[in-house]
C-alpha cells in the first residue's frame, strides 16, 4: 500500500515577479527559500526515522 495517496496535495504557489525585485530582495528570498529547504529536509529525515523504526519494530513482531 502507497501510503502517498494518503498525503495532503500542496496548492502549487504562483511564482514571484523576480523583474521587479532589487538585488537585496532577491537574496531575502533566497535566504528565506533556503530556510525552507532545510526545514523541508529535516522534516523528511524525520518522517524516514519514524518509518524505519515502525519497520525495524513490525519486522521483529512477524519473526
Amino acid at each position: 500500500m502507497d501510503t502517498d495517496e494518503f498525503e495532503p496535495t500542496a496548492k502549487p504557489q504562483e511564482l514571484k515577479d523576480l523583474e521587479v525585485m532589487s538585488i537585496e530582495a532577491l537574496n531575502t528570498y533566497i535566504a528565506e527559500l533556503k530556510m525552507e529547504i532545510e526545514r523541508a529536509e529535516a522534516q523528511i529525515a524525520s518522517k524516514k526515522s519514524h518509518r524505519t523504526a515502525a519497520d525495524s519494530f513490525f519486522d521483529k513482531k512477524s519473526q
